[in-house]
């Protein structure tokens, strides 16, 4: 089964300085905290403050072949959490309404997902094998948010080998 997330924000953890970006289910009982790369914060955020570039980005290049494919991305999936490390899958529907999936890292998947209007989802197996955060208790204080984060380990939840 899959549950709809979307992305809440980036912060950085307080420990590494790595930046982990926080996804929420759409009800808001659930968020899921993935530890991504540099690179690829700097590409979420840049969406999310729906800052142009002079030139297009990396995920603004594979949105573009996308469309010019005559393709759509239907959406992400974030799949398996496995040995730390979160798996992801584009799923991508051709001309001929044939459907493509791509392995992905979650980081370039929601990038992307997020240039192209395409819904988030993670498989449940993989909230059940992540320590999520429950929001249906009031998390929404920063000073709550920063304790639960000064907590964290990167092992925790998952992380890119850098």
């Amino acid at each position: 089964m899959l549950l709809r997330m979307e992305v809440k924000g980036i912060t950085l953890d307080p420990l590494t300085n790595m930046p982990i970006v926080i996804l929420k289910d759409i009800n808001g009982s659930k968020a899921l905290p993935i530890w991504i790369g540099i690179f690829e914060a700097n590409a979420i955020a840049l969406e999310l403050e729906k800052i142009v570039t002079p030139r297009p980005m990396t995920h603004d290049l594979l949105k573009s072949v996308i469309e010019h494919l005559n393709a759509k991305l239907e959406m992400i999936v974030i799949t398996e959490l496995k040995n730390n490390t979160f798996y992801a899958q584009l799923k991508l529907i051709n001309s001929e309404n044939e459907v493509i999936f791509v392995d992905s890292r979650p980081s370039d998947a929601i990038a992307l997902a997020l240039r192209c209007g395409a819904p988030i989802f993670v498989e449940e197996s993989v909230i059940e094998k992540a320590q999520v955060i429950d929001t249906s208790k009031d998390l929404g204080e920063k000073e709550e948010w920063k304790e639960w984060l000064e907590r964290l380990k990167p092992e925790d939840f998952g992380k890119y080998p850098m």
